[in-house]
């Protein structure tokens, strides 16, 4: 092998740092779409002034091939390309469904 075929292989192999991808777990809160769940986080802050905490609410939509999940049901999603103008999540797996 030559030197620039060795230089060339060094930059073809992906950065370490590239490619984590965000993976959350939330309720999800609508399933009314076709291949769609809305999923919400909810989490606690301390607010600024009055040391209250506040309760903040994320609301993410969620690409559901099979139309398994249902409303009620926490689930674990993971970030993926943008498949629409809103969705940029992809569903995992289920951490507990509900009994219907």
């Amino acid at each position: 092998m030559t030197a620039e075929s060795k230089k060339k292989r060094e930059k073809a192999t992906p950065d370490p740092t590239r490619g984590r991808r965000k993976v959350m777990t939330g309720t999800v809160v609508s399933s009314a779409m076709q291949k769609t769940v809305v999923a919400q986080i909810e989490r606690l802050v301390k607010d600024p002034d009055y040391g209250k905490y506040v309760r903040r609410r994320n609301r993410f939509k969620i690409h559901d091939e099979k139309n398994e999940a249902q409303v009620g049901d926490v689930i674990r999603f993971m970030e993926t390309r943008r498949l629409s103008k809103d969705k940029r999540w992809r569903l995992l797996d289920f951490v507990k469904r509900v009994e219907r």
